[in-house]
């Protein structure tokens, strides 16, 4: 059973997920496999039959912690430590930071299918929803206390209580410590030592701690959603995840203060990007909109979906990484075409949709399609019709458009100097002149051949590449860099067979012979 539909086999009663995310930055990629893991859990229980609802949060009342570089720092500096709800926008169409990272976000949610009642933590705090709650933990904070202490071995002061002020002189939340608390108002101080990144201005002072005068810190925040939403799903990241870390101590805070059992939960690992975990404020890594922009959105969620959510995701948009998840995706379209019965293999398909079919098509090899849009004069609609095995459906069509636009968009951003074929079709390329005997020998053999061949395609071309290397006894590798040289002036390229097939068999035989001329010529010079 796929693991999202066990999660909804398992659960009984009303169900709530849900899932948050500070918007502190560019949302990176890694944030959307929550989103998709919290979807798929949603969409499991929807097909089970089961009354859920979804929900996300965006916790804006968190501090600005750091600039993100791709932003004016001179600008922004002055707001470290301030909710992110109250920094301004770094541009137009939002009324603030948080608005404007979390905007971006949510236009992805929609690209990909995901439909999430949302809600802002600002408003939470400030309509005084969370005043309750604000005041059961300041009346505990021994509780609270004990709970760091014996899960995470973190001590807490005696005097220390869990809410973050903002500071009435100078607006931070971040460099608050709550000391006391009196039934109506908390007692803090704006420390300037209070953390490492921004100085607290020294004010302190009595405030009621209600209708968003500040916060509770995440750990407690967390456990008070829980009950103000009635959370009864909520899976977190592997670092939130680990023994002694943020979900455990949020469990026991629920379990301590409220005698309440918190929702389910079950680690998720990160995608990494060239093993880098990605950090939307550091701006390492793809964002989740230039990857959007990349992939169609099927495969973007089936990115996230076809492995296991305790898996690491290593994803880089190199050609290698890019064409084999098309690759894959491909696959499972041509087992369900031929059965379509939902197998625990293609339920990652199933949940890759953004609606409730799998809609088939005829595929068409990615791979072959980057390598058509860099074929000089070649019309890439033509060819496309040209190759494909059967007549192309108004569907088929939708797809190709879909994955031309991707081939173009990852040849213009991400494709690698040897990814891309220059090939030299007004003359014969410079480093073609240099070959040895042995190469001309199988640069003649392989013309040879080529002239008896009868389907100019792909397969068949490559079994002819290969058999007249061995036919001749040639090293493979010295055969293909000679066949490259001749057309691309370089070592190495994509798929022989593939490479020829997009070319005339006139053009081929002629430069073929060109270059044989050329090496036999430039032999007697030497003599």
């Amino acid at each position: 059973m796929f693991w999202a539909d066990k999660i909804a086999a398992d659960a009984v009663g009303q169900q709530v997920v849900n899932d948050s995310k500070t918007p502190s930055g560019r949302v990176h990629v890694g944030s959307l496999r929550g989103v998709v893991i919290h979807d798929v859990i949603y969409r499991a229980l929807k097909h089970a039959g089961k009354p859920v609802k979804f929900l996300y949060g965006v916790d804006d009342y968190d501090a600005l912690d750091t600039v993100p570089k791709y932003l004016d720092q001179e600008k922004f500096q002055p707001y470290l430590g301030f909710p992110l709800c109250n920094v301004p926008s770094p541009g137009d169409g939002a009324e603030d930071y948080a608005k404007y990272f979390i905007g971006e976000f949510f236009e992805i949610f929609a690209y990909l299918g995901i439909k999430p009642e949302t809600y802002f933590l600002r408003d939470l705090y400030r309509s005084g929803k969370l005043n309750s709650h604000i005041d059961i933990f300041l009346k505990n904070a021994h509780l609270v206390r004990e709970a760091y202490k014996e899960v995470s071995k973190a001590e807490r002061a005696n005097n220390w209580y869990p809410f973050q002020v903002v500071c009435e002189n100078c607006g931070k939340i971040a460099t608050t410590v709550t000391t006391d608390y009196n039934g109506s108002e908390v007692f803090y101080t704006c420390k300037p030592d209070g953390v490492d990144y921004v100085k607290g201005c020294g004010h302190s002072g009595w405030v009621s701690p209600f209708n968003g005068h500040g916060k509770l810190p995440w750990k407690v925040e967390w456990v008070a959603k829980w009950d103000i939403l009635g959370v009864t799903i909520e899976m977190a990241g592997k670092d939130h995840s680990q023994k002694g870390g943020s979900r455990d101590v949020a469990n026991a805070i629920s379990r301590k203060v409220l005698q309440k059992q918190p929702p389910f939960h079950s680690p998720y690992e990160f995608i990494l990007v060239n093993g880098t975990k990605m950090s939307s404020s550091k701006g390492v890594g793809s964002s989740a909109r230039e990857i959007a922009d990349l992939l169609p959105a099927e495969l973007l969620r089936f990115l996230m979906l076809r492995t296991q959510p305790k898996t690491v995701i290593n994803f880089a948009p190199n050609y290698e990484t890019t064409t084999r998840l098309f690759r894959d995706y491909d696959t499972l379209i041509n087992k369900y075409s031929h059965s379509p019965e939902l197998t625990e293999e293609l339920m990652s398909l199933f949940y890759a949709q953004l609606g409730d079919e799998i809609k088939t098509f005829q595929p068409f090899d990615f791979s072959t399609l980057i390598s058509l849009l860099q074929v000089p004069r070649l019309n890439i609609q033509e060819e496309v019709v040209q190759r494909s095995l059967q007549p192309l459906n108004e569907y088929d069509q939708q797809i190709i458009d879909q994955r031309i636009a991707a081939a173009k968009k990852w040849l213009q951003d991400y494709a690698d100097e040897e990814d891309k074929l220059v090939l030299y079709l007004e003359q014969v390329p410079e480093k073609a002149n240099d070959l040895n005997a042995e190469q001309v020998a199988y640069l003649q053999k392989l013309m040879e051949n080529l002239q008896n061949i009868g389907n100019w395609e792909a397969e068949e071309l490559q079994t002819i590449i290969f058999s007249t290397t061995k036919e001749l006894g040639v090293q493979q590798p010295m055969a293909f860099k000679a066949l490259y040289l001749s057309f691309l002036n370089k070592e190495k390229g994509p798929k022989a067979g593939g490479l020829l097939s997009y070319l005339e068999k006139s053009f081929v035989i002629s430069r073929l012979q060109d270059v044989v001329n050329l090496n036999v010529s430039k032999e007697k010079i030497e003599v």
